[in-house]
């Protein structure tokens, strides 16, 4: 536990120690049910993809937890786009937390999302992953209102672009899977291609709040 404390920052491993106890039962719940559900429908277990979309909520909480316990500068509220944006310089550790950070912590958002639609639906498109991603964003930004924080439309604007941006990185990771050999494209590379994808997002923002520190 003293190794890991020593890796991530502060802010991350509280986050983390906070969600646990809610992780532990909510996947001990979930994976449950699966089980259960699998054996009356008699459906073949997926390991990664039971995995992924475990993952996948646990990212939701935590992303929920951040965005709303994040510290801000001030509590009032914004309806005037880029107002906060264009007063932060872009060395400055605000521009890092409040433009980068809104961003970076909606990429793996635009990435997970375009993933979900496209297993199901076998496409995915821009516009409904902005669409999703602002909608989320939106919401967000409106319970903060109501839990005593304040509303951002450039948080909002911010998330977006992350969400488009986690959206092109999944298509750029697509196109590198699709160049595979088939003999490769086994269930067990598939998980390993997927938490790859997970370590760097987790690299990523590491490295945004050492930088930001």
């Amino acid at each position: 536990m003293k190794v890991v404390r020593k890796l991530i920052p502060m802010k991350v491993y509280n986050i983390l120690i906070n969600l646990l106890p809610m992780i532990i039962l909510f996947s001990v719940v979930m994976v449950s049910i699966r089980i259960i559900t699998c054996i009356y429908s008699k459906e073949k277990i997926v390991f990664y993809k039971e995995l992924k979309n475990l993952i996948y909520i646990i990212y939701c909480f935590a992303l929920f937890n951040l965005v709303t316990t994040t510290d801000f500068e001030s509590f009032s509220n914004n309806f005037i786009p880029f107002k906060e944006i264009m007063r932060y310089h872009t060395t400055s550790v605000l521009f890092y937390r409040n433009v980068i950070g809104n961003i970076a912590l909606f990429i793996p958002f635009g990435f997970i999302v375009t993933d979900m639609i496209r297993e199901k639906a076998h496409k995915s498109n821009v516009l409904i992953i902005s669409l999703i991603t602002l909608l989320t964003s939106l919401t967000t930004e409106v319970i903060q209102m109501f839990i005593g924080r304040s509303f951002d439309i450039d948080d909002i604007i911010l998330n977006l672009v992350g969400g488009i941006v986690g959206f092109i990185f999944y298509h750029l990771t697509y196109l590198i899977y699709k160049h595979i050999p088939n003999r490769f494209k086994t269930n067990r590379i598939k998980f390993l291609f997927f938490m790859t994808m997970i370590i760097i997002f987790i690299l990523f923002f590491i490295i945004l709040y050492e930088v930001g520190r």
